[in-house]
């Protein structure tokens, strides 16, 4: 289906470098959160959830009992591996899966032990593969989105995008922060007020 193992506020986390050096987004959100406005629509007229968010309503309590489906995995081991299949772009807060495991539970869909160093691991019980067969075609549009989001976050065009941000963010920061004449600096936030009309009219131009 999708491989690798995969995972909101948003912003650049720490300017961690990915693919071709560009930056990494992190997100504090937790299930149906939004990033910015949201990517809209994905190839072939598939859309993202409302509001531009990765999951819909619900949609975690699927991706858990799939990952949960490959391997029995810690708490945290399910939120790093949702965060590594999106090349570390969004990661889920705990506040989202630890929930959804505990309903996962009282609803007979997964398991909770304890291992040998004291800490919950989760599997998944045969009604909860049940669950997930019943409701393949929605996993299935889960996985295809979300490897869709992943495959155009990281393909060569958005990586030239990412590069030219970083370029902008290390410039803007190397040459205000040793700026004291407030003109200068106000002169930097029009160029970068600009440079967002700039940018807004070109997503119209294409019809983004």
């Amino acid at each position: 289906m999708f491989g690798g193992d995969w995972g909101g506020g948003c912003g650049p986390r720490g300017a961690r470098g990915v693919r071709g050096g560009s930056w990494a987004w992190g997100s504090g959100w937790g299930e149906g959160g939004s990033w910015g406005r949201g990517p809209g629509t994905g190839r072939g007229g598939r859309h993202w959830g409302r509001g531009g968010r990765m999951f819909e309503q619900g949609d975690l309590k699927y991706v858990i009992l799939h990952l949960l489906s490959e391997k029995p995995r810690h708490g945290y081991e399910i939120i790093k591996a949702l965060e590594e299949r999106l090349g570390g772009t969004y990661s889920p807060s705990p506040g989202a899966v630890y929930p959804t495991l505990t309903m996962l539970e009282e609803m007979g869909y997964a398991r909770g032990t304890t291992d040998e160093a004291g800490k919950k691991v989760y599997e998944i019980t045969a009604e909860g593969r049940a669950y997930l067969e019943q409701n393949k075609s929605s996993v299935d549009e889960i996985f295809d989105r979300i490897s869709e989001f992943a495959t155009s976050f990281f393909g060569p065009p958005m990586l030239e995008v990412h590069q030219a941000f970083k370029n902008v963010a290390r410039a803007t920061y190397a040459t205000a922060t040793r700026l004291k004449d407030p003109e200068q600096l106000k002169r930097i936030k029009e160029a970068l007020d600009r440079a967002v009309v700039d940018i807004e009219k070109a997503g119209e131009k294409t019809g983004s």
